[in-house]
């Protein structure tokens, strides 16, 4: 009968495996700062994706700058994302305008990649108000003008109407100058 080999005597171990064993307790990072307090940023650090993604998008509500980072390993992290909220609650606020406004929607192919496209479609359009808004006001201006020219005008014509119909001075009789005659050596 054979005996049990004590466990000090074995000497099978199994092979370890190969793979990075680092505690990656934090996976995800993020961190948002606003610009009214630049000294006091969020830093939310979360295993969870989903949890993370969320936390992003409740701090871009919020309008903060976020930088959403991951995890790569004794404590570094590599930004997979920068979000302006501020940004995008101009963008937002600026498409709300746009239909509070009446004006046309931003159309797809207008500068496609922009951070600020709703806001220069926008101010483009209040532009475009502005000047036209201008313009009014200008022809009415030159309207208006006109109009006090033309009353000027009608107001000297009726006080003046009297001498106006009458000939120039020199024309008349008791005006008119009589000719001196003079012999030619003395021109």
């Amino acid at each position: 009968m054979s005996h049990a080999t004590p466990k000090r005597a074995r000497n099978h171990r199994r092979k370890p495996n190969g793979g990075d064993r680092t505690r990656n307790t934090n996976a995800w990072r993020i961190e948002g700062s606003w610009d009214h307090r630049p000294d006091l940023p969020v830093v939310i650090r979360t295993p969870d994706r989903k949890h993370a993604r969320r936390v992003v998008r409740e701090l871009v509500g919020k309008g903060a700058y976020v930088i959403f980072q991951e995890h790569v390993g004794w404590d570094r992290w590599t930004t997979v994302e920068e979000i302006d909220g501020a940004a995008v609650l101009a963008e937002a606020a600026a498409e709300q305008q746009l239909a509070a406004a009446g004006h046309p929607p931003t159309p797809p192919f207008y500068r496609p990649d922009a951070d600020d496209r709703h806001r220069s479609w926008l101010a483009g359009w209040e532009a475009a108000a502005d000047a036209r808004e201008q313009a009014q006001r200008a022809a009415e201006q030159a309207a208006a003008a006109l109009t006090a020219r033309r009353r000027r005008i009608a107001v000297e014509a009726a006080r003046d109407a009297r001498t106006l119909m009458q000939p120039p001075a020199i024309v008349r009789p008791e005006h008119r100058q009589r000719a001196r005659h003079i012999t030619g050596a003395q021109r």
